[in-house]
């Protein structure tokens, strides 16, 4: 597959503008007292609802299209369902890795953070390791963000969108134990920002161990694994985080509605 230059810095652009939305979050964490959860719930299902329908119905389609074309339909539907489940298989592993207390996706409202029970060194160790956590689990968002861009602009429009919902939260979870802890929202900005970045650090790496050896055949297998780690943020991150923050009705039609912009958009370009 070619690849114009136009093509690779508008998916740098992409990646970078959705791992910079941590940056959102601790700007929200500072400035607005409490978090608007039926918003944020809604919000959190409209991005699990587009990235479930972008995986499901485009990009796992696109993978098998490339593994058929190299390896026949049969071998090639086999590679693209194996490597499907592996990508959720790896970021599943990267997902228990990390210790409860400090992953992200253990969802906190600004106001619990806020608690005269909770000691300096504690909250600051929490935002730490939350920092450390986004800092990992974005490797493989960036992977996915830059792929979706590079091989489809308009679908990488619609990954970067909800990726960047899913990260608005993540920079409040980085930044809110930090800022309690020190009193310096420049300090708690700062990892929160640094956290995000990491998304495309995730995609330059991905870029140049991939770039030489980027034809049909690794192209569809990056992608189904892009698929299954999309399908498991999804799944265990966002739905759950949705249903916490508001009610089960809100984040279902976040939800449809995700799937539904998706399908609209990806008609309206195709």
């Amino acid at each position: 597959m070619e690849l114009s230059l136009h093509n690779i810095f508008f998916a740098f652009f992409l990646t970078m503008l959705a791992g910079l939305s941590t940056g959102i979050g601790s700007a929200l964490a500072f400035f607005t007292k409490r978090t608007n959860q039926k918003f944020l719930s809604g919000a959190l299902g409209f991005s699990a609802g587009v990235m479930i329908y972008v995986s499901t119905i485009e990009i796992f389609a696109k993978a098998r299209e490339s593994l058929a074309a190299v390896y026949g339909s049969t071998k090639g539907y086999w590679i693209t369902t194996i490597t499907f489940f592996a990508g959720i298989a790896v970021i599943g592993i990267i997902d228990k890795l990390v210790p409860e207390t400090g992953n992200p996706h253990e969802m906190h409202d600004v106001d619990e953070m806020d608690s005269p029970g909770d000691s300096s060194k504690a909250l600051l160790r929490m935002g730490l390791f939350s920092a450390l956590a986004v800092t990992i689990h974005n490797f493989p968002e960036g992977l996915a963000t830059f792929m979706g861009a590079l091989h489809d602009p308009t679908m990488g429009i619609s990954i970067t969108v909800a990726i960047a919902i899913h990260n608005i939260p993540e920079g409040i979870a980085v930044s809110v134990p930090i800022y309690y802890a020190t009193g310096n929202r420049r300090k708690a900005f700062i990892y929160s920002f640094l956290s995000g970045l990491s998304e495309l650090v995730g995609a330059v790496i991905g870029f140049f161990l991939l770039r030489t050896i980027l034809n049909d055949a690794m192209f569809g297998i990056v992608f189904a694994a892009v698929a299954g780690i999309m399908v498991y943020i999804s799944l265990d991150e966002l739905l759950p985080a949705a249903e916490k923050y508001g009610k089960h009705h809100i984040a279902i039609a976040g939800v449809i509605a995700g799937m539904a912009v998706m399908a609209l958009s990806l008609m309206m370009f195709t």
